[in-house]
């Protein structure tokens, strides 16, 4: 099962009402202003800390333009969640 893509500026819709929000950009990014409700998983360490996510519920992923994003929702799909959003455009494209 492949991931699926989803406007960042409809987050909320993406993530439901049991949904994971991971921003896979490094910290000094992140400090710079994330959505609200993300943890922060950089891209390089997600794998290591996939366990830190619930498998059973959704995930929606978000970086910096939607690149590191989409690499990181093949990696979470590979793994073997089934159900994974990657949020297009990233925060480049919030209009929050």
């Amino acid at each position: 099962m492949a991931h699926r893509d989803h406007s960042v500026n409809d987050y909320q819709t993406a993530l439901g009402t049991d949904g994971q929000l991971v921003d896979v950009r490094e910290p000094d990014e992140v400090a710079e202003g994330t959505l609200p409700g993300a943890v922060n998983i950089p891209l390089g360490e997600l794998a290591a800390r996939l366990d830190e996510l619930d498998r059973s519920r959704r995930v929606v992923v978000l970086c910096r333009s939607g690149g590191r994003s989409t690499k990181a929702s093949i990696m979470l799909t590979e793994a073997g969640f089934g159900d994974v959003v990657n949020l297009e455009g990233g925060m480049l494209a919030y209009a929050g």
